[in-house]
């Protein structure tokens, strides 16, 4: 996948708002593969709606998505399951961890599906961001800036072409913050991935090519 494509999105619940001024909803905007974007927005302007609208996990909205020239409504079960293994890996702004189990096993459990990258690498992954000593730790009893580095460590474990962050700094201080953003960063360069950040105040420290407004 190259791109991502909107032409006139605009979610059901802000049909009839007429004061919206937004760069995304409403509007034509393209993200293109190699770019990394920053979307601002405040509280409940759709910020993980637009993120939901990417993964099909929900449908409410006029206008159209495109994934290269594929009209993504017309996509059955089985084309988003490739999409959301292959192309775009989601980090949410819940995390979505299993509680009940460990850090480790969280991140296994994807990986398993994908046999992306080694145990040694995923090992890397949790030493750099600090978190090496909780890999056999139940999730549930992990801090909220732990499971934020563990549910991003998951995000790496498969193929994609964009990789979609949503408020992925929001428990984090400056220095895991900056560790998490290197992070991306040398994904990235080996990768040449697309990145679509979102925040509503608190940024990932990166070198931005777009900022949009939601």
């Amino acid at each position: 996948m190259q791109q991502i494509t909107l032409h006139q999105v605009m979610p059901q619940v802000f049909a009839l708002r007429q004061d919206l001024v937004s760069d995304v909803w409403n509007s034509d905007v393209r993200f293109a593969k190699g770019n990394t974007y920053l979307i601002e927005a405040d509280s409940g302007m759709g910020k993980s709606t637009f993120c939901s609208y990417l993964l099909g996990y929900r449908h409410d909205y006029s206008g159209t998505i495109r994934f290269d020239d594929d009209d993504i409504r017309q996509y059955q079960v089985v084309k988003w399951v490739d999409i959301r293994q292959r192309h775009i890996s989601m980090l949410f702004q819940e995390m979505r961890l299993f509680p009940e189990l460990t850090a480790w096993e969280n991140v296994m459990i994807k990986n398993q599906l994908t046999h992306h990258i080694t145990d040694i690498d995923i090992e890397k992954c949790f030493s750099v961001l600090g978190i090496a000593d909780k890999k056999n730790t139940k999730a549930g009893l992990l801090s909220q800036g732990q499971q934020q580095r563990v549910a991003f460590i998951r995000t790496l474990v498969q193929p994609f072409d964009f990789l979609v962050i949503d408020e992925p700094i929001s428990h984090l201080d400056d220095r895991n913050a900056l560790l998490m953003a290197n992070m991306i960063q040398q994904v990235k360069h080996q990768t040449e991935c697309g990145i679509i950040a979102t925040s509503i105040g608190k940024q990932l420290p990166l070198e931005y090519d777009i900022t949009l407004k939601l």
